[in-house]
C-alpha cells in the first residue's frame, strides 16, 4: 500500500467538513476459516469479476460487495467526491461471529483489527480505526481491547446489540464497558444477528424491522441495567440513529413510570434523564425523523453516519444533514463536532475556510 495521499478539493461554496462515524470495511482477503477452524459458518470472499466479490457463508450467497468495501484509494476517492474529509472504519457485523468458539473470534478479531490498524497507519488524516472483539468471552474481549487502544492506537470499538443469548445489561458484559470507560474507548453499538428474523423470511423486514428494533432493545438493556449510571464516563453510539428508541421513547417512559416493579428492578433513574447521555448517528434517511431527533436530545448528540458503502446507507454523505434549516454550527456539530467529542480527538490544521480537506489527529 502506497503512502501517497490524495489531496481533494473542497467547493468554495461548500466548506463544511464531515466525519463519517458508521462505516465499514473488510480485508481483501482472509484465510479460509472453515480450513482454519474446523468448522464453517464464517464468511469468506469469492472475488468473481474485477472490483467485486461475493460475500458466502460457507456455500451460500450472503451479499455482492464492490472494491469500495476493501480498498482504501477508491474510497478516498468516494469521499473526496462527497467532500467527507474522515471515515471510522469497523468491520461488517457479520464478522463479529459472536457464536464461534472464543478462541477462534478472538484470532479472527486480531486479524481484522490488524487490517484496519494498517489503513489508519498509511492514512492517518483520512481514517480512523474502531476495533472488534470476542464479546462472548469477557477476559479475552478485554484482552483485545486493551491492545486495540494501547497498541494499535485505535478509538475504540464497535459491538453488536446484543451477544448471543445476553443482552447489553447482561452482569458478563459489564467488565468490559468498565475497560471500555477505563481505556477511554469510545463504543458503537450496531445491530446485528436480529431476533424474530426466522417471521421475517420476505420483503427485507430483518433489515427494516429487526434492525430499528435491535438497536432499541441494546439502548433500553443499557439503560435499565444501569450501565450509563454506573460507567457515567463511558462513550457510546448507537447506529441507525437509535433505531425504533427514539419513537418510542414515550412508551418506554411511561412503562417505567407505570410498571417500575417490572422496569427500575436494576436502575430506578427514568430513561429520560440519559437522554443526551450517549450518542446517536445521523442515519435515519428522512427530514422530519432527523428534526425529531435533534429536538428529541439536541445536534450535540447526533453525529453524520452514513453505513457505507452498502445500499441501505445515505447514499450522498451528509446530504440529509445539509438539507436541514439549521444554521451552520449546528450543521458543523452533527457533520463533525459530535464525532470529535465522542471519539475524544482534537482537530489539528483544520481551518473551515481552506481548499484542502481538514486533518484530525488522536
Amino acid at each position: 500500500m502506497q503512502n501517497q495521499k490524495p489531496s481533494p478539493t473542497i467547493p468554495a461554496e461548500n466548506n463544511l467538513f464531515k466525519i463519517d462515524i458508521h462505516t465499514h470495511i473488510l480485508p481483501a482477503t482472509w484465510p479460509d476459516l472453515r480450513e482454519r477452524y474446523g468448522y464453517g459458518g464464517f464468511i469468506r470472499l469469492e472475488h468473481h469479476k474485477p472490483c467485486c466479490a461475493r460475500m458466502m457463508m460457507d456455500d451460500k450467497f450472503f451479499r455482492e460487495i464492490q472494491d469500495n468495501c476493501w480498498d482504501p484509494k477508491v474510497r478516498m476517492h468516494e469521499c473526496s467526491h462527497h467532500q467527507v474529509g474522515v471515515q471510522v472504519l469497523s468491520t461488517v457485523p457479520v464478522m463479529f461471529n459472536y457464536w464461534a468458539k472464543p478462541e477462534h473470534t478472538y484470532d479472527l478479531s486480531r486479524m481484522l483489527n490488524d487490517h484496519i490498524a494498517g489503513i489508519v497507519a498509511d492514512y492517518p488524516d483520512r481514517f480512523i480505526g474502531l476495533g472488534t472483539i470476542p464479546m462472548q468471552d469477557p477476559d479475552l474481549a478485554i484482552k483485545e481491547l486493551g491492545r486495540c487502544m494501547k497498541e494499535l492506537g485505535m478509538a475504540g470499538i464497535q459491538i453488536g446489540s446484543h451477544i448471543n443469548d445476553w443482552n447489553l445489561d447482561a452482569p458478563e458484559l459489564f467488565p468490559i464497558f468498565q475497560a471500555a470507560e477505563e481505556l477511554g474507548a469510545a463504543v458503537f453499538v450496531h445491530p446485528w444477528d436480529m431476533y424474530g428474523k426466522e417471521k421475517m423470511s420476505k420483503y427485507w423486514l430483518p433489515w427494516l424491522v429487526g434492525m430499528p428494533a435491535e438497536t432499541s432493545l441494546a439502548i433500553c438493556s443499557m439503560i435499565f441495567g444501569g450501565i450509563f449510571e454506573k460507567l457515567p464516563k463511558l462513550r457510546v453510539a448507537f447506529a441507525h440513529g437509535g433505531g425504533s428508541f427514539p419513537a418510542t421513547i414515550g412508551r418506554i417512559v411511561h412503562g417505567f413510570e407505570v410498571r417500575p416493579d417490572l422496569c427500575a428492578i436494576d436502575n430506578n433513574v427514568n430513561p429520560r434523564e440519559y437522554l443526551g447521555k450517549f450518542y446517536f448517528d445521523s442515519l435515519v434517511h428522512d427530514p422530519q425523523a432527523l428534526d425529531y431527533l435533534v429536538n428529541l436530545v439536541g445536534a450535540n448528540s447526533i453525529a453524520l453516519g452514513t453505513d457505507y458503502p452498502f445500499p441501505l446507507g445515505e447514499l450522498e454523505p451528509g446530504k440529509l444533514i445539509e438539507s436541514m434549516p439549521y444554521d451552520r454550527a449546528t450543521k458543523d456539530r452533527m457533520l463533525h463536532g459530535t464525532a470529535l467529542e465522542w471519539l475524544n480527538l482534537e482537530k489539528s490544521l483544520f481551518v473551515k475556510e481552506s481548499a484542502n480537506i481538514s486533518k484530525i489527529k488522536v
